[in-house]
């Protein structure tokens, strides 16, 4: 089901058919051509002859601001285009690249996509209706940790759920890596070594929950239970283990339940690991 709400998601098909229309205003005074008439060299649009230069502005304008409120279209729905040396690119966006030399898209692109945009909207209205229509408590993916979401989000929407997991449990690990500089160690030997117990080495800084290391997660029962610190090793290595190796690994493709279930235990681990310390070694002498 879509994360969306129905009203965002009939604004957003209603920019996109505004654009759609100033689009295809603009077209009337334009020379369409495509790929294989410009040989790959030429713009695949060029303004007609005889046009009144200052309309044509007016009309060019009015396409890029359309263009702007439309913006968010293509990453929600997932519908961009790839191109040969350059990606997947959002061919609403960069309508413009047209009348550029080597012009990467030409007409027929945009509207393609702009209709396929517009199905796809169509279908996660439907599908944010139903959920509205069968009283099921509100959920969405968009609130789950900031990090474990921007990996995850532009495959979500697409339904590539593995990838989208897979994508999240990296991001979550590169996150960390980059802000304690530990791009030396392979992601599994990274929790293990940043989330052990002990002082830390030089060059290796560690996450340290908050407290005291007597700290237990249950205190009620006798003894306590493991202290949490162990525990938050336990989970983040075997989240890396059983959720991202798994994910990134095999084919296997992953329901929306089963993706959800994984992303949720990745967002709690990224929520706990914002309450450690860092704590850093010594740094080591430098010999004159």
């Amino acid at each position: 089901m879509s994360q969306y709400g129905v009203d965002y998601l009939q604004r957003l098909r209603a920019a996109v058919e505004k654009f759609e229309g100033a689009f295809n205003a603009w077209m009337d005074t334009q020379v369409e051509s495509d790929h294989m008439s410009s040989r790959g060299l030429l713009p695949t649009v060029w303004t007609k002859e005889g046009q009144d230069p200052s309309t044509v502005q007016r009309l060019e304008l009015d396409v890029a601001e359309a263009a702007g409120l439309a913006a968010s279209a293509v990453a929600v729905t997932g519908a961009y285009i790839a191109i040969a040396g350059l990606g997947a690119i959002d061919p609403i966006s960069n309508w413009s690249f047209m009348s550029s030399p080597k012009a990467p898209i030409a007409p027929r692109d945009i509207r393609t996509t702009t209709a396929n945009v517009k199905g796809r909207l169509d279908a996660m209205v439907a599908d944010a209706e139903s959920r509205t229509d069968a009283d099921l408590p509100a959920f969405a993916p968009a609130q789950f940790h900031p990090v474990v979401w921007a990996g995850a989000s532009a495959h979500w929407t697409t339904h590539q759920y593995r990838v989208a997991v897979r994508e999240a449990a990296e991001g979550l690990t590169v996150h960390w890596k980059e802000r304690l500089s530990r791009s030396d160690v392979d992601d599994t030997v990274f929790w293990q070594q940043t989330l052990s117990p002990g002082a830390p080495e030089p060059g290796k800084p560690k996450l340290v929950w908050p407290g005291s290391t007597d700290d237990k997660t249950v205190k009620s029962m006798r003894g306590g239970l493991e202290p949490l610190a162990k525990a938050l090793n336990a989970l983040a290595t075997g989240l890396n283990l059983t959720v991202r190796n798994v994910t990134t690994h095999t084919r296997s493709e992953l329901s929306e339940q089963e993706a959800m279930e994984r992303l949720a235990a990745y967002s709690y681990l990224a929520r706990l690991l914002d309450q450690c310390e860092l704590t850093a070694g010594p740094v080591d002498d430098v010999q004159e």
